[in-house]
């Protein structure tokens, strides 16, 4: 996918995220969990993709960040910001499948997902300026 496009749907999914978090967390966990997931891969892919790590008809799927064999073997390489970058993803991953298809969690649980996702948006940031 072209990068236009990965920033046409991270734009949509954080407009989605800031939307839930105005209705009130605990309804929109659905909402939160899918769109900080997708955006976060989009945020990966926009990285990649600008560093030349991946070509444009590459995919990350966001079951891999959830892994860590499956990042060792995908995502082998270097680029910017990585460690910071996979550990707050990964932390994302993680608490998606609760929040999407799993019982209404407490609401720190929904926040530590909104928190991980403004800390990753900051490295996302920190990244592309190193790329220049």
């Amino acid at each position: 996918m072209r990068i236009e496009a990965h920033e046409k749907r991270l734009d949509e999914s954080i407009g989605v995220i800031k939307e839930s978090i105005e209705i009130g967390l605990e309804q929109r966990q659905r909402n939160i969990g899918f769109n900080a997931s997708a955006a976060a891969i989009d945020m990966l892919e926009i990285l990649l993709h600008k560093a030349g790590r991946i070509s444009t008809s590459q995919v990350i799927k966001h079951q891999w960040l959830a892994s860590a064999n499956k990042i060792k073997e995908k995502l082998w390489f270097d680029f910017p910001r990585k460690q910071e970058m996979l550990l707050l993803i990964t932390s994302i991953e993680s608490k998606r499948n609760k929040l999407c298809y799993g019982a209404p969690q407490p609401k720190r649980e929904i926040e530590e997902v909104i928190n991980d996702f403004k800390k990753l948006r900051q490295e996302f940031s920190r990244a592309m300026g190193e790329l220049g």
